[in-house]
């Protein structure tokens, strides 16, 4: 060999840039905005259906009137509630009805009396129908939703 060759050093070529990534990483990055996207969604979606819900409880009791005329329509709406949740059961009656609607029972015993027969008084008290509703707007949504108890 001949000390005439023109050899010059060896040069390591230049490191790959941070920026602009490379597509794997891109491709990478979608996928995890997907995977976090879609329960996001879901949920936003489940949230707005339970708002339309517990709106349509609230505006049907609020046109049914007071009292008496409230529970009936409070019924009502549960038990179509639990006609969409287990068909058939709009044709329950007393306590096999109440089982479907109050399956956990929740409800002490002079509501679960006042859900059956609260309807049928010439006045049922404010006061008595004031926990009955909330339970029952949170019961209706839970029924619509597909939820046992």
């Amino acid at each position: 060999m001949s000390a005439a060759l023109p050899l010059r050093d060896v040069h390591l070529p230049a490191e790959p840039p941070l920026w602009p990534l490379a597509p794997g990483w891109w491709m990478l990055i979608a996928g995890v905005l997907v995977l976090v996207a879609i329960p996001v969604l879901l949920s936003l979606r489940r949230a707005r259906r339970r708002r339309r819900w517990r709106r349509e409880f609230d505006d049907q009791l609020a046109h049914a009137g007071e009292g008496a005329a409230q529970l009936a329509a409070l019924v009502v709406l549960l038990r179509r509630a639990a006609r969409q949740h287990q068909p058939g059961s709009e044709r329950l009656q007393g306590p096999a009805w109440l089982q479907v609607v109050d399956p956990a029972q929740r409800l002490t015993p002079s509501q679960r009396e006042l859900l059956l027969e609260g309807s049928y008084r010439p006045r049922v008290d404010a006061a008595e129908l004031a926990p009955l509703r909330a339970w029952a707007a949170d019961r209706f949504v839970s029924l619509r939703e597909g939820r046992p108890s």
